[in-house]
């Protein structure tokens, strides 16, 4: 096999790896499918539009299977779906024709900006408590509207971001279980990739698709949607999160240190803070994820103790079964 070719091979199977991960970690925590991606193809040198459309393009399937997945699971609420998708298309089709009209010069520090700001934003939704109480009350059209547009704008200028903008909104209202924003989410993005796709078509053309990149995602998400639909039940999201978010901020880092001429001991010093930083996440996530089990054991053996004899196990009134809030996903 000549060398260009095993290199290609070579490259192309690290790209379905990280299509692989990054459906699992997207399709536990309802997000970074996308901001994986582009992070990666981005740090070897694909052009910022380039890369957001091959992205687009890969979550076309990545998004039906993950969809197709999630129902038979029965994590999706169909109404949400329905008034999120619409306005996500517009938001990710203005989106798309955006980032297709600027320089690739202008648009590298924009991209890595967005991805930096949302992983930060994972490292330290992560670290806090994530919701298990629910409210009662279904979520207003007039909410669900403008929040798919802004999400789907941002998904497409910053190669990912539908989910780090849309999930943590839906779980903040607490009228869902985790476990169903995640799946009406990671449903919706369907329409929003295909939204996406079209615009960077128009801007880009056909030859803006990196086709072969775009088969490899293609090919590791698809394989990964249906495990990942089954992972989101068990996942601890405390650690997965901060864990991406991490890798997400020290990747993107790098473009932005090379856009403001960051050199010398400079960047040493700021990638040993951003380092650090995770660390710290990663430490106080564990430290959530302990005293959630924690006190979820207390109130299991409170409940036991005052329990009749013979009665079946109780839980309190409203609150979701014990292990889906343990491992269930907060935001993207």
């Amino acid at each position: 096999m000549p060398k260009s070719l095993g290199a290609l091979v070579r490259k192309l199977l690290v790209l379905a790896l990280v299509g692989l991960a990054a459906q699992l970690v997207d399709g536990a925590l309802g997000m970074a499918y996308g901001l994986t991606s582009s992070t990666l193809l981005l740090f070897v040198g694909v052009a910022p539009a380039a890369a957001s459309a091959s992205v687009h393009l890969a979550e076309i399937g990545t998004t039906l299977a993950a969809g197709v997945a999630h129902w038979r699971f029965g994590n999706v609420d169909w109404r949400v779906v329905a008034r999120i998708a619409v306005p996500g298309a517009a938001g990710a089709f203005a989106g798309a024709t955006f980032l297709s009209a600027i320089s690739t010069e202008s648009a590298a520090p924009w991209m890595a900006g967005i991805l930096f700001t949302l992983g930060a934003y994972l490292l330290v939704r992560f670290t806090r408590p994530l919701r298990t109480d629910r409210r009662a009350g279904r979520l207003r059209g007039r909410h669900l509207g403008p929040l798919g547009l802004v999400a789907g704008f941002v998904d497409a200028t910053g190669g990912g971001g539908w989910g780090p903008v849309a999930t943590p909104a839906l779980l903040v209202s607490g009228r869902m279980e985790p476990r169903k924003v995640i799946g009406s989410v990671d449903t919706a993005e369907f329409v929003v990739a295909g939204a996406a796709s079209i615009g960077f078509l128009i801007g880009l053309g056909s030859e803006g698709f990196l086709l072969p990149m775009v088969a490899a995602l293609l090919v590791g998400g698809l394989i990964a949607a249906p495990v990942a639909a089954w992972l989101v039940r068990i996942v601890p999201a405390q650690l997965l999160g901060a864990a991406i978010g991490g890798v997400i901020v020290l990747t993107n880092a790098r473009t932005l240190m090379r856009a403001a001429d960051l050199d010398g001991p400079a960047r040493p010093t700021v990638y040993a803070v951003l380092a650090a930083a995770w660390v710290v996440a990663l430490v106080l996530a564990v430290r959530v994820l302990r005293r959630a089990r924690r006190q979820r054991t207390v109130a299991a053996t409170a409940l036991a103790d005052h329990a009749p004899a013979g009665a079946a196990p109780q839980r309190t009134p409203g609150a979701p079964p014990a292990p889906r809030f343990e491992h269930a996903p907060a935001p993207r």
